[in-house]
C-alpha cells in the first residue's frame, strides 16, 4: 500500500481527548482518521448528518408554548403524574 503523509493543525484537547478515546478502542488517532475517510467515500459524504442544529419553527413555537403555560390560568393543572396519564387515558 502506498501511503502519503497528511499534516492537521487541531485543538490540543481535541487531540489528547480523541487519542485516548480511541485507544480504548484500540487504534490510534490516525488509524481512526483512516476508518473515517474510508467510511466517507464509501457514503460518497460525511458517514453521519452534518447539520445545524436548529429548531424549525414548529418546534420553537412549542418551545414558547411551554413557556407561558405556568402562567396561564386556563391551562389545566395535575398534582401528579398518576393524575395526568389517568387524564390522558379518558
Amino acid at each position: 500500500m502506498d501511503t502519503v503523509n497528511f499534516s492537521v493543525r487541531l485543538d490540543k484537547d481535541v487531540k489528547l481527548q480523541s487519542e485516548a478515546l480511541y485507544k480504548e478502542l484500540g487504534m490510534n488517532l490516525t488509524t481512526a482518521i483512516n476508518v473515517f475517510l474510508k467510511e466517507s467515500l464509501r457514503a460518497g459524504g460525511f458517514p453521519f448528518d452534518v447539520r445545524l442544529n436548529k429548531p424549525n419553527r414548529e418546534t420553537i413555537a412549542a418551545m414558547m408554548e411551554t413557556q407561558r403555560i405556568p402562567y396561564d390560568p386556563k391551562v389545566k393543572k395535575y398534582d401528579d403524574v398518576e393524575e395526568a396519564l389517568a387524564e390522558l387515558k379518558r
